[in-house]
């Protein structure tokens, strides 16, 4: 039987299936639940600044002596105390209960709350924190360089600050994806993760309103992911992760073919049931030995870019070869 253990932000999971943030992973019931299907790991649902000041602002709205700034400031101050508080002790939770890494994960929307959030998390005993980071280049008087900038500054300050493991979760849409990468693995950060994904918009065109597409992710928005895992394994200097799209072993297989050290999973979960993890890891053992493999190392980044002799001469073979065999 194969070595399905996996080397990730330092630790060595049993194997490289994670447990992403999500609703599946807001309690310790449910965490132990993932743990006793197989998830090698945990990441803890993110704590939202912005969820949190919002509950500031009904609080304050709600607020009688709404005219006085010392009561305001108390309200706010009571308020972000006590949902930290209740995160601090969902981590606790965790970390009594199970034996698999806990990997806390926040999303601020101010700079200095990324680090201020980060010291308080890395004092409740959580073995990694994952920044939950996307901002949306929606903006058209913000230039892509400004918003570069934010990232990076939050990946190392954050870095510096903490001394457990930091892993940055991004999006792709930035101009000069690759580079930007390799420069934001040497921030400090254990590892990228590829990718978040934001609000799916759709359109009723029964109402003529603006609608939520599917919150879950569908399988072929791997193809994304698996891009760039090929195209930045081995050339960053931090671990990669592999999120969205993940709804079977093979894709799972596939990502770690082109550089992911772990796959985290969720939308598929949701659709059957955590105990998929189970099948997934039996499957990956059996194709493993079938192809004379004796470990998931053995094939981590076996396909990547940075190892073909003319990468870019092999980017425009596959281009040419998609389009000519198109039919």
């Amino acid at each position: 039987m194969a070595d399905l253990s996996t080397k990730y932000m330092g630790f060595t999971l049993k194997n490289p299936f994670v447990a992403s943030s999500s609703g599946l992973t807001d309690s310790v019931e449910k965490a132990y639940l993932l743990e006793q299907s197989g998830a090698a790991a945990i990441v803890v649902k993110s704590l939202f600044e912005e969820q949190i000041m919002m509950d500031v602002d009904a609080q304050r709205m709600n607020n009688m002596f709404n005219s006085y700034s010392e009561a305001e400031d108390y309200i706010a101050f009571y308020t972000k105390k006590h949902e930290l508080n209740n995160y601090i002790e969902l981590i606790d939770g965790m970390k009594q209960k199970l034996t698999v890494p806990v990997i806390a994960s926040i999303n601020c929307s101010s700079a200095d709350s990324w680090i201020d959030f980060a010291g308080d998390i890395q004092a409740t005993g959580a073995d990694a924190l994952e920044l939950n980071m996307f901002i949306m280049p929606s903006d058209v008087n913000q230039k892509g360089a400004d918003i570069e900038k934010r990232y990076l500054d939050v990946a190392q300050k954050v870095s510096q600050t903490v001394s457990i493991p930091v892993a940055m979760k991004i999006h792709h849409y930035f101009s000069g994806m690759a580079n930007f990468a390799v420069e934001l693995s040497k921030t400090g950060v254990k590892a990228l993760v590829l990718f978040n994904r934001f609000y799916q918009p759709d359109v009723d065109l029964k109402t003529l309103k603006v609608t939520s597409g599917s919150i879950l992710s569908h399988i072929d928005e791997n193809a994304e992911v698996r891009r760039w895992l090929g195209i930045l394994s081995g050339r960053v200097t931090c671990d990669l992760a592999a999120s969205t799209g993940i709804h079977n072993w093979e894709t799972a297989v596939k990502d770690i073919l082109l550089g992911a050290n772990a796959v985290m999973v969720t939308s598929a979960m949701y659709k059957e049931s955590p105990n998929i993890l189970i099948r997934w890891i039996d499957e990956t053992n059996k194709w493993l030995d079938s192809n004379g493999f004796e470990s998931i190392g053995s094939i981590t980044g076996k396909l990547r870019q940075a190892d073909s002799i003319k990468p870019l001469a092999f980017e425009r073979a596959q281009f040419m070869r998609y389009f000519s065999d198109a039919r």
